[in-house]
């Protein structure tokens, strides 16, 4: 990924907490065909010799579970992204020299796959996931409140997957490029136009720029 130096992002906690909110990835590998792509929920979790594990499930039919142990994939995580309109720019009033651009967050990790067949430890797969995105209903749904037996059906369709990232990458595209008086004009901008996208990115404007 081009990644000028203004906008690398290298801090393990910035890296997770995109990952944690938004943990779509989209997983790109190299297959029969040529490039492939497959778009997985994943949850991060901490371990003690690395930068971290993601647990996930795809479908028993997704070849991606096929690959091998020592295969390099590449996992996009997509954070806040947005159009930035040249009028939020303060300096336009002064000189006119400013264009559109799009200020966005992501991450790329790098990882190798493990399958996980074993029914119990992918029964733990998905115990941990449904705890996690569960947590904030009123009356969280638990995987047991499924019959048993129509479960571990659907356990025949599925296989767990953990990808050990080898190594990482983030990029904060957040108008570091831009004067003081930009940056602040353009978080203006954004909560002016008020979407949870906006509040995301202006939040994200300010605090890569040494605001609160």
């Amino acid at each position: 990924m081009y990644n000028p130096t203004p906008f690398q992002e290298d801090r393990a906690p910035a890296l997770v907490a995109l990952i944690r909110d938004h943990p779509l990835a989209t997983v790109v590998r190299h297959s029969a065909e040529g490039l492939s792509a497959d778009h997985v929920p994943l949850l991060y979790k901490p371990n003690d010799n690395g930068l971290g594990t993601l647990i996930g499930h795809v479908a028993k039919n997704n070849p991606l579970w096929q690959v091998s142990n020592n295969e390099e994939l590449l996992l996009v995580f997509q954070g806040a992204s947005t159009y930035i309109s040249p009028n939020w720019y303060a300096t336009k009033a002064v000189h006119h020299k400013v264009v559109p651009t799009w200020n966005y967050a992501v991450v790329h990790a790098h990882c190798t796959l493990q399958a996980v067949q074993e029914p119990e430890q992918l029964l733990g797969i998905l115990t941990e996931l449904t705890q996690h995105h569960e947590a904030n209903q009123p009356k969280p749904w638990q995987v047991k409140d499924a019959p048993a037996e129509f479960t571990h059906t659907l356990l025949n369709h599925i296989v767990g997957i953990r990808l050990n990232i080898v190594r990482w990458q983030g990029k904060w595209k957040v108008s570091q490029n831009q004067p003081a008086e930009n940056r602040q004009s353009v978080v203006e901008g954004l909560l002016n136009n008020p979407t949870q996208m906006h509040t995301q990115m202006a939040h994200l404007v300010k605090s890569k720029n040494g605001g609160d």
